[in-house]
């Protein structure tokens, strides 16, 4: 994959995740910069589900 590229599961999870999308649709390019970074070295739907799950925790103390 191309690092400019973001990730199919990355864009699945979100679907799933409301307030990860949210939080994700609130961030500066740097800070979603940094998020895909780490959704293109996740390995697995669980991996994946766990970031979402930061995500959305993040947007909900902000």
């Amino acid at each position: 994959m191309k690092s400019d590229q973001i990730p199919s599961g990355f864009v699945s999870a979100l679907i799933r995740n409301e307030a990860a999308t949210n939080a994700y649709a609130m961030m500066t390019r740097e800070e979603k910069d940094a998020v895909l970074k780490k959704a293109r070295a996740v390995r697995s739907r669980q991996e994946m589900d766990k970031l979402m799950g930061q995500l959305a925790k993040e947007a909900s103390i902000s």
